[in-house]
């Protein structure tokens, strides 16, 4: 089929799937108010391949195939690096918030087809192959559903008061499984083709059930999904000049007796994988997620010079101080991103980004994020929150006094864009989005400190200590 257009790829989402949004179903996601923005932010990634500025960047070409360059199984840092360039450009383009239709999937791709290389799962590997070969041959959107809604979080899966709070296998049958139970935070959901399903955790003897990976396309039979409306209600562009234009949407995803053919199981029964397939997508994720975070950096670091010279204080030193603590942020995370690639590491021909590395970016992008967010908002002001509101400043008798008395070393009108930019970043329900991402997106901080000590070389560093003691290393 090879690459499809921004076209081709709405009408692929007029399906049929059960979704449901503020109490309601809805039809068709392509044309609803709030979710047909989301769908059409996604579809910047069909855009760029058509784009003849971008088409070399996003696609790859095999033969007489092209295909989008995020199905390009990495091999060296190379690929890697040019994968973060298309998250970083896509995310740039998607003003901040990334598109994550094909990213997420391919990670979760990579990652399958790498474990199960080395751990000799056969059958399991070819069914991967072949609908990851099926995925780009057709230029699907993907989405991944890892997150169990999970329950009591003392208490492994097997141990649930209700055993459907984890994903589960209720049925084995001659030609499939049943699949019951919830997962949440699906990014992009309601406007992908498939699903692929992950576990989120490592798993015991007695979670047997729950150790099952999976994929589905988004229209089965019995998956329901129900979307956040958290972005709802961003309708004035003067005051949200990004969120009117660009959103993504999180569901609820609930699979109620879900069918799966067994030519999509890629394993189940298999506590021994359940934990390596979680930690190997996120091996890739994490990679992906630091990419995607560049241009808000950037975009926080910008509007912060910005409106430094919009309020006449870029002079100052203490307002230099923090507007280059702002650019060392965002450039200690990019070469974090650039080194985790060039470190890379090769396994089965799957090169993958290196694991401390990665982490450590990840890490330093959000222990230091709300600090950023501190920083804008100080060198911004107060009316970050007691601005004018669109509808003022488009009447005719009250825009002239807005125009006296909010002007400074800029324009009232320049500035109070400015403004309005660094308030959608920082204060406003898209930038409270932001925010809570920092924290828990792709993976808490605590987890990337705990990946961050299992991958650090403690055997190079404690024997050198020791050596310098003239201590016995053992």
């Amino acid at each position: 089929m090879g690459l499809r257009t921004v076209e081709q790829f709405l009408k692929g989402l007029r399906d049929g799937r059960e979704l449901y949004y503020r109490g309601q179903r809805v039809t068709d996601v392509t044309e609803h108010s709030e979710l047909g923005v989301a769908a059409r932010h996604a579809s910047i990634d069909f855009q760029m391949a058509e784009d003849p500025k971008l088409r070399d960047l996003a696609t790859r070409r095999e033969g007489n195939d092209v295909y989008s360059t995020y199905y390009h199984i990495p091999s060296s840092a190379k690929d890697l690096l040019d994968r973060s360039k298309l998250i970083e450009t896509g995310t740039a383009l998607g003003a901040t918030l990334v598109l994550l239709v094909k990213e997420i999937g391919t990670d979760a791709l990579f990652a399958l087809m790498r474990l199960l290389v080395r751990s000799g799962e056969t059958q399991s590997l070819e069914r991967v192959r072949t609908l990851y070969r099926t995925y780009r041959d057709g230029d699907l959107a993907l989405a991944v559903a890892q997150t169990d809604a999970k329950g009591d979080r003392s208490k492994r899966p097997s141990e649930q008061l209700d055993p459907d709070l984890n994903v589960r296998v209720v049925e084995k049958r001659s030609n499939g499984v049943i699949v019951r139970g919830a997962k949440v935070h699906t990014s992009c959901s309601p406007y992908v083709d498939e699903l692929l399903v992950l576990p989120s955790r490592s798993m015991a003897a007695g979670d047997e059930p729950w150790s099952v990976a999976f994929a589905v396309p988004v229209a089965t039979r019995g998956l329901r999904l129900y979307a956040s409306d958290f972005l709802h209600g961003t309708d004035d562009p003067f005051t949200r000049p990004i969120s009117t234009q660009h959103k993504m949407i999180e569901t609820l995803t609930v699979f109620d007796d879900v069918f799966v053919p067994w030519e999509r199981v890629f394993f189940h029964d298999r506590p021994d994988l359940a934990g390596s397939a979680a930690l190997g997508f996120v091996e890739y994720h994490r990679f992906t997620a630091v990419s995607y975070k560049l241009p808000l950096l950037d975009a926080l670091a910008g509007a912060a010079m910005a409106i430094a010279q919009a309020n006449g204080i870029e002079r100052a030193a203490h307002v230099r101080d923090k507007l280059t603590w702002l650019g060392g942020y965002a450039e200690t995370v990019r070469g974090l991103v650039e080194l985790a690639a060039l470190r890379c590491q090769v396994e089965e021909g799957f090169a993958y980004p290196h694991v401390f590395t990665t982490n450590l970016a990840k890490w330093t992008f959000a222990r230091d994020f709300h600090k950023a967010i501190e920083i804008v908002q100080d060198l911004a002001g107060g009316l970050l929150v007691t601005g004018p509101s669109g509808p003022d400043w488009g009447s005719g008798e009250v825009r002239p006094v807005l125009e006296k008395y909010l002007r400074a070393a800029w324009p009232a009108d320049r500035r109070l864009a400015m403004l309005n930019l660094i308030s959608e970043l920082t204060t406003r329900l898209y930038g409270g989005y932001q925010a809570v991402l920092a924290v828990h997106a792709e993976g808490s901080i605590e987890a990337e400190k705990m990946a961050m000590l299992r991958s650090y070389d403690a055997k190079r560093a404690l024997g050198l200590a020791m050596r310098l003691a003239g201590l016995a290393s053992g």
